[in-house]
């Protein structure tokens, strides 16, 4: 698989739901906390979801730079990938944003059945 596999628009889709997947769980993050504490969910839950997706890689992933600081199997990234976007929209959820959330949750589905080549690729890694 090389990145040419995978349309611009659709890296481009990717990209834009892996940050608001960031900003679904910044946004539940503070609506279920009261105080400063609400500060430090709001930064800390988004930061933790960013570091476990730069993170923990299938090596030589083209779609991801190919570097992989945390090597890991193509089954794993994907689990990774499919619980901090499906997160992040069930998250939208929780911060009583549901038309986002469901609009959030369909272009994940539009993304993922987009990558057939991608997909096919990691679960063979």
């Amino acid at each position: 698989m090389s990145t040419t596999d995978m349309a611009t628009w659709n890296l481009a889709l990717r990209f834009g739901l892996e940050l608001a997947a960031f900003t679904g769980l910044a946004m539940a993050a503070w609506e279920l906390n009261s105080g400063n504490l609400r500060w430090v969910a709001a930064i800390v839950v988004p930061v933790v979801a960013a570091t476990i997706w730069g993170v923990f890689n299938v090596l030589n992933d083209p779609s991801r730079s190919g570097a992989a600081p945390v090597e890991v199997n193509g089954w794993t990234r994907l689990a990774i990938e499919l619980a901090i976007l499906g997160g992040g929209a069930v998250a939208f959820a929780v911060a009583q944003r549901p038309t986002i959330a469901l609009i959030v949750a369909l272009l994940i589905l539009t993304q993922y059945a987009t990558s057939s080549s991608r997909i096919e690729w990691l679960v063979q890694a």
